[in-house]
C-alpha cells in the first residue's frame, strides 16, 4: 500500500485507511468484539495501517478494541483519534448528536482517557471533533502545540461533520495550518472538499485532506441499489429517497471509470479521490473482510488518466447528466456563521 504524508508533519498514512466508527457500535452492522479485532488486524495485513477512531464511537468502546488490535503492532500502525463530544455526562439517543465540550480542562481529561483506552502513550494524529470555528481558541491551539512538543501527538487535525457544509471550519483549519482536515468528499459530493482544496492551493498550505464517505453512502460501491431495503437502524437512512434515485442515474454515467473491468466502481471512486495530490488518505466504511480486500486493492488498479479526470469534471459541472431534484440543496448545508461562508463560496446568493 502506498503512503502519503499528513501535511508537513512527517506522519505517513496508508492511502486507504480504516474508519473505526464501524468498530464498537452497531450502526454499520453488528459484530462481536473478536470479529471487530480480527477485521482490524486483517486490514493491517492488507496494508491498511492508518486507523481513524474517536473517543465518542461506542462511548470509548471503539478505542478499547483498537487498542487491543494494535497490541504488539503499535509501531506499524498510524493511529488517529478525536476528542470533543461529552459522552461521559450525556446518554446517546439513537443517532442523535451529543453535546460538545470545547473547554480546555475537559479536552485534557478526554485525551488522557483516550490514551488509556488505546493503551498507548501517544497518538500520531489528534483531531478536534466537529468543532465550530469560534470554539477553536488560541488556548486550544497552544495546547495542541504543547502536546506535539511533548511527543504525545505527532500531527493535528480538524474533523468535520456529520452534516454537509462546514466551510468556515475547513478554511479555518487551512488558515491555522492544521496538518489535516477531514470531511465528507466523494465524486458525487464534492462540496466542501473542492473549496478546501482550493484554499490549500491558494494559500500554498501544508494541510492535507482526509476523505470520509468516499462511496457516497453506498452508491459508488453499489451496496445500496434500487432493490436495497435500508433497515430502521441503518445510518444511511438519513438520506432522502430522491437523493438515492438521482444517484443511481448518475452512477450509470460514470461507468467508463471501470476501464473495461480493470477497476470496480468502488475502486475507481477511491482512485478518483487519490488523483488529488492534496488528499492524504481515504477512509471507507469497511463492513466485512471482503470489503477490506476489495478496497485496499484500489491503489493497485490503474490510476485515472487525465482524460478520465476531465470527463468526471465535465460531468460534475452538468450534475452528471441528471435533471431530477435530489433533495440536497446548498441552502441546507451546515453553517456556523449565518451563511456567510456559503455566500462567499458562491453556493447561495444570500444567507438563509
Amino acid at each position: 500500500m502506498d503512503t502519503r504524508e499528513l501535511g508537513t508533519s512527517g506522519v505517513e498514512v496508508s492511502t486507504v485507511g480504516f474508519g473505526a466508527w464501524v468498530v464498537g457500535t452497531d450502526w454499520w452492522g453488528d459484530r462481536s468484539e473478536q470479529q471487530a479485532i480480527e477485521m482490524l488486524r486483517h486490514g493491517f495485513d492488507r496494508g491498511v495501517t492508518y486507523v481513524d477512531t474517536s473517543d465518542v464511537y461506542g462511548h470509548g468502546r471503539s478505542e478499547e478494541l483498537v487498542g487491543r488490535a494494535i497490541e504488539g503492532r503499535r509501531e506499524e500502525v498510524t493511529l488517529g483519534t478525536k476528542v470533543g463530544y461529552d459522552f461521559y455526562n450525556n446518554p446517546q439517543a439513537g443517532h442523535g448528536e451529543l453535546p460538545k465540550e470545547p473547554g480546555l480542562d475537559y479536552l485534557r481529561q478526554a485525551f488522557e482517557r483516550s490514551l488509556a483506552r488505546l493503551d498507548t502513550d501517544y497518538v500520531d494524529l489528534l483531531q478536534l471533533h466537529n468543532f465550530d470555528a469560534e470554539e477553536v481558541t488560541p488556548e486550544i491551539l497552544a495546547w495542541l502545540d504543547e502536546l506535539r512538543d511533548e511527543n504525545r501527538i505527532r500531527a493535528t487535525g480538524w474533523a468535520l461533520g456529520p452534516s454537509i457544509g462546514w466551510l468556515e471550519e475547513g478554511t479555518s483549519a487551512v488558515r491555522h495550518e492544521f496538518d489535516v482536515v477531514q470531511t465528507v468528499y466523494n465524486m458525487f459530493e464534492q462540496v466542501p472538499g473542492r473549496q478546501f482544496i482550493e484554499a490549500i492551493r491558494d494559500r500554498e498550505s501544508g494541510t492535507s485532506l482526509m476523505a470520509r464517505v468516499p462511496h457516497s453512502s453506498g452508491l459508488l460501491n453499489e451496496q445500496v441499489t434500487p432493490e436495497t431495503e435500508l433497515g430502521a437502524g441503518d445510518h444511511r437512512g438519513h438520506r432522502p429517497q430522491a437523493w438515492f434515485e438521482a444517484g443511481w442515474e448518475k452512477l450509470e454515467n460514470v461507468r467508463f471509470l471501470e476501464a473495461g473491468g480493470d477497476r470496480t466502481m468502488a475502486q475507481a471512486s477511491i482512485q478518483w479521490l487519490l488523483s488529488h495530490p492534496e488528499l492524504a488518505t481515504v477512509t471507507p466504511t469497511f463492513r466485512t473482510k471482503d470489503d477490506i480486500d476489495a478496497w485496499a486493492g484500489a491503489p493497485d488498479t490503474p490510476v485515472l488518466t487525465a482524460e478520465e479526470q476531465e470527463r468526471v469534471e465535465t460531468l460534475y459541472q452538468q450534475n452528471f447528466g441528471v435533471e431530477r431534484d435530489d433533495g440536497m440543496h446548498p441552502e441546507q448545508f451546515r453553517t456556523s456563521v449565518g451563511g456567510r461562508d456559503l455566500e462567499e463560496a458562491g453556493l447561495v446568493s444570500r444567507a438563509d
